[in-house]
């Protein structure tokens, strides 16, 4: 019998194509966390007994939890901060409806980048909460370094992609390189051969040297629009590569800031199905406003807006977000006009599928037998409450 039953609920959690939002009739039953039922109507009563908490979501929103495939941080800690501050880092993404996250790590040295990724692979091996490690360079343009310390920028020798490859000991979920760095088509081949998604971002590349990318391998534009030449009529540049190659996913930071709203309109309407959101969050999301650390460089966040500031005091580019995936959500549909479950999709079986990790076919997440890791968000698309396996 099940421990929790959620009823009256409109389930965000099924094939697009014949999802109906007419009526909140559908329902969900979970038993040690686990689903095991679900249907329309008023067939929960026959799966309950009288020690089952029955749940009335009055007609609210159930979808399953985020998956950010793309966060530096959290709670005053980056993932280069080791094992003891991963908790901290995971608190706060699970607060806001995240229930699975991918490391991200910027640029540093090869030798520096390979020790955080053995640390992260153990992290990955022992906490089902970590999906893989994402090295977000050094193989980055420097035109387009953004908070990457340029000293740390370099080519992908195939010497630094193996001690890479190496040191995250098949933990390895996400690479971002530029594509026109020397060497770049042989590390995109490895890369891909070893089971990394690759992604094309950082990068002062070109139309066409893009779509080369992409038809070698590559599958993720990183955070679209930032890091990379814009769109031009007679320079079509990464983005529009990105949305005429069928099999890419885009990663979208959807804060405002990052993204305005017509910018992201433009690629969740081309692109439909094919959007990750993601946050980039460092460590001051959660915390608030002040000074802190992205790899080597300092942070300054004013306005919970974090950008690299200089030795005068005077602040530069934007550092990562303090975007959690629930507000992201959220301005999906408030401000973007995606629909509930497109939003819902967008940052949970879109993320998935750009790592690899479901099958096209496969259009629910909260499946008999599933982990019933949800949560449940308002009229507004706000969350109001989560579950994380058996904790509310």
């Amino acid at each position: 019998m099940p421990d929790v039953v959620v009823h009256n609920a409109v389930i965000l959690d099924s094939d697009p194509a014949t999802f109906s939002i007419d009526f909140a009739d559908t329902w969900i039953a979970v038993a040690d966390g686990i689903v095991v039922d679900r249907g329309r109507g008023v067939m929960w009563h026959q799966c309950a007994s009288p020690a089952t908490r029955i749940i009335d979501a009055e007609g609210a929103y159930l979808a399953p939890a985020f998956v950010d495939i793309h966060t530096h941080g959290g709670g005053g800690h980056n993932v280069e901060d080791g094992p003891d501050h991963l908790g901290a880092i995971l608190d706060v993404h699970r607060a806001h409806g995240t229930r699975a996250l991918v490391l991200s790590y910027v640029s540093d040295t090869i030798a520096g980048l390979a020790a955080s990724l053995r640390v992260g692979a153990g992290l990955a091996r022992e906490n089902p909460a970590v999906l893989g490690l994402h090295a977000e360079g050094p193989f980055l343009s420097p035109d387009f370094k953004g908070a990457h310390s340029p000293e740390a920028l370099t080519a992908p020798t195939p010497e630094a992609v193996a001690t890479i490859l190496d040191a995250a000991d098949g933990r390895l979920a996400q690479v971002t390189l530029a594509p026109e760095l020397p060497g770049a088509p042989e590390a995109i081949a490895r890369f891909v051969a070893a089971g990394v998604s690759v992604a094309v971002g950082h990068t002062a590349a070109d139309y066409a040297q893009t779509m080369r990318a992409f038809e070698a391998g590559a599958s993720i534009l990183t955070h679209a629009f930032n890091g990379m030449p814009g769109i031009h009529h007679r320079s079509p540049g990464p983005i529009l590569a990105a949305l005429d190659a069928p099999h890419v996913t885009l990663e979208l930071i959807n804060d405002g800031i990052h993204v305005q709203a017509p910018a992201a309109r433009l690629v969740t309407g081309l692109a439909p199905g094919r959007v990750a959101l993601i946050t980039d969050a460092m460590a001051a999301t959660g915390m608030g406003d002040g000074d802190y650390v992205l790899g080597s460089l300092p942070v300054r966040v004013e306005d919970s807006v974090a950008r690299v500031r200089s030795a005068d005091g005077s602040v530069g580019s934007i550092a990562g977000s303090t975007l959690t995936m629930d507000d992201a959500v959220q301005r999906a549909v408030a401000e973007v006009g995606m629909s509930p479950i497109a939003a819902a999709q967008a940052a949970g079986l879109t993320p998935l599928r750009a790592l690899g990790r479901l099958a096209p076919d496969v259009h629910s997440l909260l499946r008999v037998g599933q982990p019933a890791d949800c949560v449940l968000l308002d009229a507004d698309m706000r969350v109001t409450t989560v579950w994380i396996g058996d904790r509310r």
